[in-house]
């Protein structure tokens, strides 16, 4: 049996690679994340426009890269090797395309292909010049065979994203305070594409539930699922519980049971909040900052509000479960709890943020120009530099957007296993100078997740650990993925 067990686990290691799930991120980010992050800000609407024009509008359409090349001095461009970066202290980075029209009247004037950038691109990726070489190839161009790839290469230096561990999004998990006037607090940090929105749930010491998300800093739940448009009293009580009668859920209801149409219910929460203006404006404010910002990874249109409601009535009843012990506590620490962020999530992260300030820079070039009386072409008004200095700069430091430290770290090439060890590492956001015991603490989920004894001594000691030798990371699943698995396995809709 021995021998098998030792042939078996040789097999595995010839067709897998230890980082094939980060270079699978890598791949997907650039496949099919980087269109999704142009389709976010597809349309671009400048303020001042040349007084001649009714309407003005730069569209993006399309994203693509190529491979890894370099631009010598003379401005002659060939495809670069990875030990070439690496001996001339350079970046291994492919150019990003992007296609831009300008529509004046809403008539499509210009359309044009530009560089933006360039991107720093994964050793062993589907886009590096290595992904398809066999063994003697990969000698006579200078690499290691052996070498798992998974790591950039930046101004020469070989550097690698460590991944993140972070609590899941879209999961709402109730646990005890130990401070604070709310006994127990709920909470669930909604996300959808650029939006990362926490919300919070507490019931304060009226016995009235309270929501807390964006500005909106405590207001009653059951006003919210009002505004939303789920009016009735009867039909609020019976999905928060069909079973049992919440006393809790009428004591809220009557609290509130002069409001009767959602526009009351809107006024209340403007009020509330601060938003002062006459009622049509107030009531405006307030829908946007509804639709836009309550629970955005449900929808973001008017026609989500009532799934909006019904979610807010299934967080309250599990909220009350916990709280009166019915349902045991969520733990922060299960891995279910958690997701990995790896480079392609990490890159994606980055790359949206600096989409955003070139579109911004953009933005204020075009109407600078505009203002002298001129109408500039908008090939003159992109700047290149801007995109790929930002992605270096946080490539090369390790300062990633969101005020996070080192997550791009200088590979360690001590010896093999050492470098094996780092490109496996998973880091936790949680700062190394608290105590944090449980979170430090090994989990009965990391079974065959993460490696159980290799952490390192200290103040990082369960912060940074390992993956498993034989992990895989699965992509995240979309919930129109999951429901096409579900019916294919034979399950109706109700």
């Amino acid at each position: 049996m021995h021998n098998y067990s030792k042939i078996l686990i040789e097999k595995y290691f010839e067709e897998n690679s230890f980082v094939l799930s980060d270079i699978e991120s890598f791949n997907y980010f650039v496949e099919k994340e980087l269109q999704k992050i142009i389709e976010e800000n597809k349309v671009i609407e400048p303020t001042i426009i040349p007084p001649n024009v009714e309407s003005f509008k730069i569209k993006l359409d399309k994203i693509w890269i190529e491979k890894p090349e370099i631009t010598e001095a003379d401005g002659s461009k060939r495809p670069i090797y990875p030990v070439e970066a690496r001996l001339r202290k350079i970046s291994y980075a492919a150019p990003v395309f992007i296609e831009v029209s300008s529509h004046i009247n809403n008539v499509q004037r210009e359309t044009f292909t530009t560089q933006i950038g360039a991107l720093p691109i994964m050793l062993k990726s589907n886009f590096c010049h290595l992904s398809r070489l066999n063994k003697d190839e990969l000698i006579e161009k200078g690499e290691d065979p052996d070498d798992p790839g998974g790591y950039f290469i930046i101004n020469g230096t070989e550097r690698v994203l460590v991944n993140i561990e972070d609590l899941a999004a879209n999961r709402f998990l109730v646990e005890p305070q130990k401070t604070g006037i709310s006994q127990y607090l709920g909470k669930i940090f909604s996300e959808s594409g650029p939006y990362k929105i926490p919300h919070t749930v507490e019931r304060l010491k009226d016995g009235v539930y309270y929501l807390t998300f964006t500005r909106v800093k405590r207001v009653p739940l059951i006003v919210v699922v009002k505004a939303l448009g789920m009016i009735k009293d009867e039909e609020i009580m019976q999905i928060i519980s069909k079973q049992k009668q919440y006393d809790e859920v009428l004591i809220n209801l009557f609290e509130f049971a002069n409001i009767k149409s959602p526009e009351e219910a809107m006024d209340y929460m403007a009020k509330k909040i601060g938003i002062t203006q006459s009622k049509e404006i107030r009531l405006e404010r307030m829908q946007e900052i509804i639709d836009k910002y309550l629970l955005p990874h449900i929808g973001t249109k008017q026609e989500d509000r009532l799934n909006k409601a019904f979610n807010l009535c299934k967080m309250l009843r599990k909220f009350i479960s916990v709280s009166t012990g019915e349902t045991p506590k969520d733990d922060k620490d299960h891995y279910m709890n958690k997701r990995i962020k790896m480079s392609g999530d990490l890159l994606a992260d980055l790359f949206r943020t600096n989409l955003k300030v070139l579109i911004g820079d953009l933005l204020y070039n075009f109407q600078r120009i505009v203002k002298r009386g001129k109408f500039p072409s908008i090939k003159i008004i992109i700047r290149d530099k801007l995109l790929t200095s930002r992605i270096y700069s946080a490539m090369a430091t390790g300062n990633w957007v969101g005020g996070r430290k080192g997550i791009s770290q200088r590979i360690q090439r001590v010896n093999y296993l050492n470098t094996i060890s780092h490109l496996q590492r998973v880091g936790s956001p949680l700062s190394n100078t608290q105590e944090n015991f449980e979170a430090r603490e090994l989990h009965a989920t990391h079974l065959g997740r993460l490696c159980p004894s290799e952490t390192p001594e200290g103040t990082n000691i369960g912060l940074k650990k390992n993956f498993a030798l034989m992990a895989q990371v699965s992509r995240d699943l979309k919930e129109a993925d999951v429901l096409k698995l579900l019916k294919n396995a034979g399950l109706k809709t109700v």
